[in-house]
């Protein structure tokens, strides 16, 4: 359940809050301000796709293994003023 702590809860409770952090976010608050949100390695790791590299991400591509056809076409050249 993700929890919001005040800041100085935090610091005195650190273990709690890192063992809950791996449960569910967790969201520090300084001053009933939200400030900062603790969540598991797994967590950000997902929604950062840390644990994706190029190649994986382009082969997981809808186009992976279409024969697209990237010439350009010269004749689509237009004139500018300068």
């Amino acid at each position: 359940m993700m929890h919001i702590w005040q800041l100085q809860e935090a610091k005195a409770k650190l273990t709690e809050l890192v063992k809950q952090s791996k449960k569910a976010p967790q969201i520090i608050s300084r001053r009933g301000v939200n400030e900062v949100v603790v969540m598991s390695m797994e967590k950000y790791s997902e929604l950062t796709h840390q644990n994706e590299n190029i190649v994986s991400f382009f082969q997981a591509s809808p186009l992976y293994g279409l024969d697209l056809d990237l010439e350009r076409d010269p004749s689509f050249i237009r004139e500018a003023d300068f």
